[in-house]
């Protein structure tokens, strides 16, 4: 099981290697950065041994950045970036408040400012079954 798992890890990291060619490096270590920082900041202490973190988030791309991911294929990155949260969470010891998530959407985001991250709890949740206009 460990080497399958290797192999899975690294096509995962050749996947997320392409993205990055696709959306500016700077941008993506950014966002990145910002769906932990997200995740930290709203991390509850339950006990010594529990913390737990919500489990939906959203990322708003600039509107051109994710129509081009979706034009080239790329309209799995919520998946990738799913994928790294849990490896993330699993290294900090956080526990989900419901199954994992992260969809990501087009925003009109403000000049200087290409994503937007944000999150909440969801006990049941999928990727798109997040209300919409919240």
């Amino acid at each position: 099981m460990g080497e399958g798992l290797s192999r899975w890890e690294r096509a995962l990291e050749r996947w997320q290697n392409r993205l990055v060619s696709k959306v500016r490096h700077r941008e993506h270590v950014e966002l990145v950065a910002a769906l932990h920082q997200e995740c930290d900041d709203h991390a509850v202490v339950c006990s010594e041994s529990r913390v737990v973190v919500p489990n939906a988030y959203e990322v708003e791309l600039d509107a051109g950045v994710h129509e081009e991911l979706v034009r080239r294929g790329r309209g799995d990155v919520g998946e990738s970036l799913t994928d790294d949260l849990v490896r993330y969470g699993e290294r900090k010891g956080y526990e989900w408040a419901g199954p994992l998530t992260v969809r990501v959407v087009p925003s009109a985001c403000p000049p200087g400012e290409p994503y937007r991250v944000t999150s909440r709890p969801m006990p049941h949740v999928r990727a798109d079954a997040f209300p919409e206009g919240d």
